[in-house]
């Protein structure tokens, strides 16, 4: 007996790297089989219920696979399964026609319905890509992808799918909450004029820079200028405004004011401009130069001085800004809402420099301070013309949204 015992271990060695030999083959052989275009309905539906991953995953590949065995990998416990599903019915789609048998086309779309809701990302990531560019999806499948909370999903959708409407795509940008949804809308080619408008209205930098970039993004010559007179502290719209085809006359000089020569150039090749011209442009690009590289005037030592004090008493607030406003002393204003704002005073400055009521009616609200001292800031400090004054709305509230107010900060980094 006691010699029998190890050949009878090494016997049960042996039957179990049999076996395990044996259902590595079976698996491999259950893969090769699902993958047969050729291996009948009932064999890839028992494969898809029975099979191993590999093996589910052939078959969620497989074009032959019947209606309902793609209906029953919809819900496979592997996202890789499902995945490999959302690729395959993507291609099925655009022959799925109208004639088809009616239960065979409820379960594809009842399929696509179930991906387009899976619970991994990954999953309806890989749907939004396959069938982006698709006309043959049902509207509300299309819809349900392009309001989906994560961007690599609905952003592909947003900037290809034939299926959304100016309708759709005006409700979307109104309720994104990611700069990559409104991106990808801005990528749209062609969109109309007021899709363009509706990311404009958005505020949103990145966005507004690609929707510049899309030669194929009508844009009305109001918003064109309009952005050109806001462009010159936002540098990802320089070169986009520039090559663009259809600015107007003033846009090109109020964008030729602020960018390099490099730019000018471009302008004149594009838009045709006489040598008169680019002498000009160059002309004042040398002496914009020539004033940058000088340094920003100081502030006056009692205004670093006065400022310093009533930070130091608890006085620095607004019944401080106001007298101070109010006898125009434009150091002690510019070094008090830089204080209150947290701001960095050269930032303060650049924006005094505009000599624009937006950005400095918007610092001002930064600073914690009330409308009615920036309008007198408008008009005792900055000392603006009647029609370039910013009033109160309703005589007491500021007339920008918070969001317009952050735009403008924004230009000059400074982050609210």
């Amino acid at each position: 007996m006691g010699r029998d015992a190890p050949n009878a271990k090494m016997s049960d060695m042996t039957r179990d790297r049999a076996l395990a030999l044996l259902e590595a083959r079976s698996q491999a052989a259950q893969s090769e089989l699902a993958s047969q275009t050729d291996a009948g309905a009932d064999v890839l539906h028992y494969l898809a219920a029975n099979g191993a991953p590999a093996t589910r995953r052939a078959v969620a590949a497989n074009i032959a696979a019947p209606a309902q065995a793609n209906r029953h990998l919809a819900e496979d416990g592997d996202d890789d399964v499902r995945a490999e599903l959302a690729r395959k019915i993507s291609r099925l789609m655009p022959n799925l026609s109208a004639q088809e048998n009616g239960h065979v086309r409820a379960l594809t779309i009842e399929t696509l319905e179930r991906l387009a809701r899976d619970q991994v990302p990954r999953v309806r990531a890989v749907l939004a890509d396959a069938i982006k560019a698709l006309d043959c999806i049902p509207k509300f499948i299309v819809l349900t992808l392009a309001r989906d909370a994560q961007s690599v999903v609905a952003a592909p959708i947003l900037e290809y799918s034939p299926l959304l409407s100016d309708a759709d795509l005006m409700e979307i940008v109104a309720a994104a909450k990611a700069e990559e949804v409104l991106t990808a809308i801005a990528l749209r080619r062609p969109l109309t004029a007021e899709v363009s408008e509706a990311i404009v209205s958005s505020l949103d930098i990145p966005a507004i820079a690609a929707l510049l970039a899309n030669a194929d993004a009508a844009i009305r010559e109001k918003t064109l200028d309009d952005l050109a007179a806001q462009a010159e502290t936002i540098q990802t719209w320089h070169v986009p405004l520039v090559m663009r085809a259809d600015l107007s006359r003033r846009a090109i000089w109020r964008i030729a004011s602020f960018v390099g020569s490099g730019l000018i150039d471009q302008l004149v090749s594009r838009y045709g401009l006489d040598e008169e011209i680019k002498t000009h442009l160059n002309k004042e690009l040398r002496a914009r130069l020539q004033q940058d590289a000088g340094t920003q005037p100081l502030p006056t030592d009692a205004a670093i001085r006065d400022v310093a004090a009533a930070r130091a008493s608890g006085r620095l607030n607004e019944i401080f800004v106001e007298q101070a406003a109010n006898l125009g002393q434009r150091d002690t204003v510019i070094l008090a809402l830089a204080a209150l704002g947290q701001v960095p005073e050269v930032k303060a400055r650049k924006i005094f420099a505009t000599r624009s009521a937006k950005p400095v009616t918007a610092l001002v609200w930064h600073a914690g301070l009330s409308m009615r001292l920036a309008f007198k800031i408008q008009t005792f400090v900055m000392k603006l013309p009647v029609g370039e004054l910013l009033p109160a709305r309703a005589g007491v509230y500021f007339p920008m949204t918070e969001d317009e107010m952050r735009w403008h900060l924004g230009y000059f980094d400074v982050v609210v």
